[in-house]
């Protein structure tokens, strides 16, 4: 056999390899064998993984210092992870968003599901965002850079380093432009009939949230002549999606003043800036005041950040999203609808259907559950990683 050009690490006995085999992703801390030289791998080095027969598995990228200590890239020992590799694996992923839409706004690259652990990359036409969330991928983020500008087209790409996943791997928070130049101003995206205004530099995350634009376009369909509160608004992607649907009135309620002015700007350039109001504040603040004024809405949204980012706040999170239904519940008309969101990859959709429930039930009101929504398909599930499908999104009839 020939020696492996690539630093070997090895499954502990106990591991199943089998898993990996079979499509598992990742190889965590304590199920490999850690030793003086592999605890000095550079993070983002490739390596082959064997088990503990020394049977090659896979080609992985290391990272000693995360407790996903392994990420599997490639299950063929011989391949060569370069950039004509980076090159074949985006070509796939463009293939499949090219199917999907027939404009250049989606999510062009959803981590392990696209076959590149770590990497999340959002296009705005000309302008692609990339999250390297992994070391291996801030290691070869040049071959990756200019292996989606071969790919797409796109003449721009910015590195947002945001987020929660790079603070455990190590890396650091430096957003920057990599290639091209950053937009000037707000970039219109076209969604559902709808215009959001991105901030690819300021925005939070790539800059707009392409995963729930079949729950957007839901939504709409219930708004026609309807009254709508959208809590938790971000740029307005509930309520500008209901007023392209047909809403009389459009309310959106965010903690960001800033995302508020974006969803303010979309509303104007969609022509509808007189159906469009908005309310800056805590989102539960702003519930309980649209109560006590006596508010009703047709259908009201809430589409919280994750309030439980990890299996340790679970339970804080479910009473958080228990208390987001019963406020809410209590601002929806008799006969209208409630449209409840959830982006926490720790709570499944069982749990989460149950907080809201109870939540309904807390403010005196029965329900229908009429629709289960999830991620567009821009955003796939890999099928053994149940992180992957974060987003559940529950819409009720009350009475």
């Amino acid at each position: 056999m020939t020696p492996s050009p690539f630093p070997i690490i090895r499954l502990r006995p106990k591991a199943q390899a089998r898993a990996i085999r079979h499509g598992f992703p990742w190889v965590y801390d304590n199920e490999l064998v850690t030793d003086r030289r592999s605890k000095a791998l550079t993070p983002g080095t490739i390596a082959q993984l064997e088990d503990a027969e020394r049977t090659p598995v896979a080609l992985v990228a290391v990272n000693p210092k995360s407790r996903i200590i392994a990420r599997v890239l490639e299950r063929d020992c011989t391949a060569r992870i370069d950039a004509d590799w980076l090159r074949q694996r985006l070509t796939q992923a463009l293939v499949l968003r090219d199917r999907l839409y027939d404009a250049p706004f989606y999510r062009l690259v959803h981590a392990e599901a696209d076959g590149l652990p770590g990497v999340i990359i959002d296009r705005f036409g000309d302008t692609a965002v990339i999250q390297p969330n992994a070391a291996w991928a801030e290691t070869l983020l040049g071959d990756l850079t200019d292996a989606v500008m071969a790919v797409t087209g796109v003449k721009n790409v910015l590195k947002n380093a945001s987020g929660r996943a790079r603070v455990l791997e190590g890396l650091d928070d430096q957003n920057a432009v990599l290639r091209g130049q950053a937009p000037s101003a707000p970039l219109p995206v076209p969604m559902n009939g709808a215009t959001y205004m991105a901030d690819l530099v300021g925005g939070q995350k790539t800059g707009l949230f392409f995963d729930q634009r079949p729950n957007h376009a839901f939504a709409a369909g219930l708004s026609r002549g309807a009254r709508v509160l959208d809590v938790f608004s971000h740029v307005g992607g509930f309520s500008l999606a209901a007023l392209a649907g047909g809403a009389d009135q459009a309310m959106a309620v965010d903690g960001s003043q800033a995302a508020l002015d974006l969803a303010t700007e979309g509303a104007a350039q969609m022509g509808l800036g007189e159906r469009f109001s908005t309310r800056k504040g805590d989102a539960f603040e702003a519930l309980a005041q649209l109560a006590e004024e006596g508010a009703q809405f047709d259908v009201v949204i809430c589409d919280p950040p994750a309030f439980a980012p990890s299996k340790k706040a679970v339970e804080a999170g479910l009473r958080a999203y228990e208390r987001v239904a019963r406020m809410a519940a209590a601002l929806v008309a008799d006969g209208g609808y409630l449209g409840l969101c959830s982006c926490s990859h720790a709570v499944d959709l069982a749990r989460f259907r149950g907080a809201s429930v109870r939540g309904i039930g807390r403010a005196g009101r029965q329900a229908q559950l009429i629709h289960t929504g999830f991620a567009g398909p821009d955003h796939p599930l890999h099928p053994q990683l149940a992180e992957s499908g974060y987003l559940k999104a529950l819409f009720f009839r009350l009475r």
